[in-house]
C-alpha cells in the first residue's frame, strides 16, 4: 500500500522550490528576490498541514512552534515598514527645517565673523570664571588689530559686547570677515577666551545615513546644526 509522504519531506521539498522562486533574479529589474516571506511561510504551513502522514501527524507542539515564527516574522516586517516610515518623516521634516534656516542669522561659537560695518554687531565672551579684567581685541583680513573693546570687570559665564564698526580712532572700517580675540584676567593670569558671534546662513546640507545637518554659513564655511547656540537673531 502506497502512504503519503511524511511531513518533513513534503516540507523540505517546498521549503526548497520556494527558496529557489525568492533568490531568482528578476528579470524586470535585475535585483535578486527578497527572502522567504510571510506569505510563502504560510504556504509551506498549509502544504505541511495537506501532507501529514496519517499514521504520523505532525505534533501540535510543531505547528504552535511554526505559528510563533509566522506571527515573530509578521512582527519584524511590520516593524520594519514603521522604521522606514519614520525615517522619511524625519528626511522630510529635515527639508522643510531647512529650507526655513536659509537667509536666518544665528550665534555660533566663533572667532570670525563677515561684518557689516555700517550696523552695529552684537557677541559674547566666554568667561569660565570671574575676570577682573575683559577685552576683545578685533583684527582685519591682514591680522591687523583695528580695534580694542574693554569689558572691564566680568562675573563667570557670557559677558556680552557691541562693536559699532570703528576703529580705535574713531573711524568707519571696510565692511568684511574680521577675526574676535578675547581675553580676562583670571587670578592674574591673561587667559584666551572663545567668543559667540552672528553669522548668515547661505545654505544647508541635509545629512545622509543618519548624519547631522550641516549649516553653510556665509564667510565662515559649514557648522553642524548642534553647535548652534541662537537663530533667528
Amino acid at each position: 500500500m502506497t502512504t503519503t509522504n511524511s511531513t518533513s519531506d513534503v516540507g523540505s521539498a517546498y521549503l526548497t522550490s520556494l527558496q529557489k522562486q525568492t533568490s531568482k533574479t528578476d528579470s524586470s529589474t535585475g535585483a535578486a528576490g527578497s527572502a522567504l516571506g510571510k506569505d510563502a511561510f504560510l504556504q509551506l504551513l498549509v502544504t505541511q498541514m495537506k501532507n501529514q502522514n496519517p499514521l504520523d501527524p505532525q505534533e501540535n507542539g510543531e505547528f504552535v512552534a511554526q505559528l510563533a515564527q509566522f506571527s515573530s516574522l509578521e512582527s519584524m516586517q511590520t516593524l520594519n515598514d514603521t522604521v522606514n516610515y519614520i525615517a522619511g518623516s524625519f528626511q522630510s521634516s529635515q527639508a522643510l527645517q531647512a529650507s526655513s534656516l536659509v537667509g536666518r542669522n544665528v550665534i555660533v561659537q566663533t572667532d570670525k565673523a563677515l561684518v557689516d560695518t555700517s550696523k552695529e554687531m552684537k557677541g559674547s565672551v566666554n568667561l569660565t570664571s570671574s575676570s577682573t579684567a575683559t577685552s576683545v581685541g578685533i583684527y582685519d583680513k591682514d591680522d591687523k588689530l583695528v580695534r580694542t573693546l574693554d569689558l572691564g570687570s566680568k562675573a563667570a559665564g557670557k559677558a556680552d559686547f557691541t562693536w559699532d564698526g570703528l576703529d580705535d580712532d574713531g573711524e568707519p572700517l571696510e565692511a568684511g570677515t574680521y577675526t574676535f580675540k578675547a581675553t580676562a584676567s583670571i587670578d592674574g593670569t591673561s587667559t584666551a577666551m572663545t567668543t559667540n558671534l552672528p553669522a548668515t546662513v547661505t545654505s544647508v546640507t541635509m545629512g545622509t545615513n543618519g548624519a547631522e545637518m550641516t549649516l553653510n554659513l556665509a564667510g565662515l564655511g559649514s557648522v553642524a546644526l548642534s553647535k548652534v547656540q541662537t537663530i533667528g537673531i
